[in-house]
């Protein structure tokens, strides 16, 4: 289905170019590693001074701030420059804040910023490395010395370590010579897989792609080489400047290093002890936060939707709460996926329970079919009983 134009996903909101939503101005800062804790807690002071105080954690690592108007932005810009958090300004580099290859990331980085390719690629272009999360180049380490590539999801082959930067700025030279402003997925439609493959044939090598790894949940205690990192879980990707920083406040007193975004929109509390973790999982359960990985808060992903966004149909993140009773009926790695209109923008990967909002309706589909639409204040009981009469399992 071709959403209408005014629907389109657009350009990524950047610190110096945010971009307008219904509740304002919204600004996107993607971190580079760790924040420290007195720039994390700058970034939650300076949301609710210049914004309405939400702060939001995306499912890329990024942290975005709201209701930012034409007279503050520029002061939130400014305010956030001060506090040195060092962040990424061109096409997105991602990966697992607690098992990536942050090296190879880094090489990436420096290859794409010298090649200067931002300007004529799609705002929406990414590379991910060691994560699963979709991507328009997708990295994957087959052993020490070598990486798989994927482009959109089909695999490409594998390359030597050494090798992976620059074919990863050769693939996105190419994209951005046969389609400007597109996406992969879009040039492999087209048949345009021979030209990719020719564009880095020197660097691939025959080697198996690597066995997929099951995701940690990153909600919860993780044990690391040096330390401890608590993953803590924003319901529904949002939170309260102030709780935040009151969050902040704890993980500084425990002798946290730092906090880092983390896919499924969790905060990592990063140099902890496992006496530490515990105090700190208080503090944050105290708040309100996620710390148990089978909260049912965990299985439903909601966009901010009207009136939040100018394009929502529905007040998903005002109903996102409601529906935790039907989260509580799903199998095992299920979500609820609770999209205000047709973008699909907080979950662009498929569900098994898919909420759309179209013309003030809840759209309900499952399992890819069609199910029913209700009003939203019918939807926490019927997804409820729909799911219940399922088992669970769509």
């Amino acid at each position: 289905m071709n959403a209408p134009e005014r629907l389109r996903r657009g350009a990524c909101p950047g610190l110096s170019a945010p971009m307008q939503t219904g509740d304002g101005l919204l600004a996107r800062l993607t971190p580079i590693g760790s924040i420290m804790l007195d720039a994390f807690a700058g970034l939650c002071v300076a949301a609710k001074t210049h914004g309405n105080g939400i702060v939001e954690v995306t499912s890329r690592d990024s942290f975005q701030v709201r209701g930012l108007r034409a007279a503050t932005a520029p002061l939130f810009a400014a305010e956030v420059a001060a506090l040195g958090i060092e962040a990424s300004d061109g096409i997105p580099v991602l990966t697992d804040p607690l098992s990536g290859d942050h090296a190879l990331a880094g090489e990436i980085r420096v290859a794409l910023a010298a090649a200067s390719l931002t300007a004529r690629l799609s705002a929406k272009v990414s590379v991910t490395v060691d994560l699963d999360l979709a991507a328009d180049i997708a990295l994957r380490s087959t052993d020490e010395s070598g990486v798989h590539v994927s482009l959109a999801s089909s695999p490409l082959g594998a390359v030597p370590r050494k090798d992976a930067a620059l074919c990863v700025r050769r693939l996105l030279e190419t994209l951005a010579a046969m389609a400007p402003g597109s996406r992969m997925r879009d040039v492999l439609e087209r048949g345009g897989i021979d030209a990719l493959r020719s564009a880095v044939a020197d660097c691939l090598v025959d080697r198996p792609p690597p066995a997929r790894r099951l995701a940690a949940d990153p909600v919860g205690v993780h044990r690391l080489s040096s330390g401890v990192a608590l993953g803590i879980g924003l319901p529904f990707g949002h939170s309260d400047a102030a709780a935040l920083i009151r969050l902040a406040d704890a993980a500084r007193q425990a002798g946290a290093a730092g906090v880092s975004a983390s896919p499924g929109r969790v905060l990592l509390v990063m140099g902890l002890s496992s006496a530490t973790a515990a105090t700190v999982a208080a503090a944050a359960e105290a708040l309100g936060f996620i710390v148990d990985p089978a909260d049912p808060r965990c299985r439903i992903v909601a966009c901010a939707g009207a009136p939040i966004c100018a394009s929502g149909e529905i007040p998903a993140r005002a109903l996102a709460p409601l529906l935790t009773r039907a989260a509580e009926n799903l199998a095992d790695g299920g979500v609820i996926h609770l999209s205000g209109c047709i973008k699909g923008c907080a979950h662009p990967a498929p569900a098994p329970v898919v909420v759309v909002g179209r013309a003030g309706q809840c759209d309900i589909v499952i399992d890819g079919r069609a199910s029913d639409s209700v009003t939203p204040d019918a939807l926490p009981q019927r997804l409820a009983d729909i799911l219940r009469d399922r088992g669970g399992s769509p």
